[in-house]
């Protein structure tokens, strides 16, 4: 799968529906992977996004050492990969291997896309020290912008169109996800 380029005005549609996202860093030839829970999107011009990221894990030192990370969005497919991910450090060995997750390279950034996802943004960490110390929180302008063509399309999500296996995970606490559902208009 290759996947296709969402425009930056469009690339808030990614996180907006509020996924379990998987965060990428790389500097200086170590990668790594983690899950997180807490993101968002947060500005449309530049698209900005902002994720949690604590203060002791291996992530951070190579977010901070890089100034940059992606943000991916896992499906159902990879559930089991996106908790492991959440049970193991990175500074033991490279979880991308340990587990068995392929990547893409990124455009814009030195962390890799990782694989078994629907949609990546590649992020360039916004200096902000008092809440990166204070409340564990980047902030990232996105640069680039990326979506499985199988179920993102003229601007918006399509779950229905790649099934149970490609829909974005929601961790709701306590070890329980839910997937996304059917979308449904509503007309004013």
């Amino acid at each position: 799968m290759t996947p296709n380029a969402v425009p930056l005005p469009e690339s808030y549609r990614l996180l907006n529906h509020g996924p379990t996202v998987l965060v990428a860093s790389a500097h200086g030839g170590r990668r790594n992977v983690m899950a997180a829970a807490w993101n968002m999107p947060l500005d449309f011009d530049p698209p900005k996004v902002a994720v949690v990221i604590d203060k002791s894990t291996f992530s951070r030192e190579l977010i901070e050492a890089a100034g940059e990370f992606v943000l991916a969005v896992p499906t159902r497919a990879i559930a089991d990969k996106v908790v492991a991910l959440g049970s193991c450090s990175g500074r033991d060995g490279d979880k991308f291997d340990a587990l068995g997750i392929d990547t893409l390279p990124a455009a814009q950034v030195g962390a890799p896309l990782p694989g078994g996802c629907i949609g990546w943004l590649e992020c360039k960490v916004i200096d902000e020290p008092h809440i990166q110390r204070t409340y564990d929180l980047f902030l990232g302008e996105v640069v680039a912008a990326w979506a499985d063509p199988a179920v993102y399309a003229a601007g918006r999500w399509h779950f229905e169109a790649g099934g149970d296996a490609l829909r974005s995970v929601h961790y709701i606490a306590g070890g329980a996800f839910f997937s996304t559902g059917d979308a449904f208009d509503v007309k004013a």
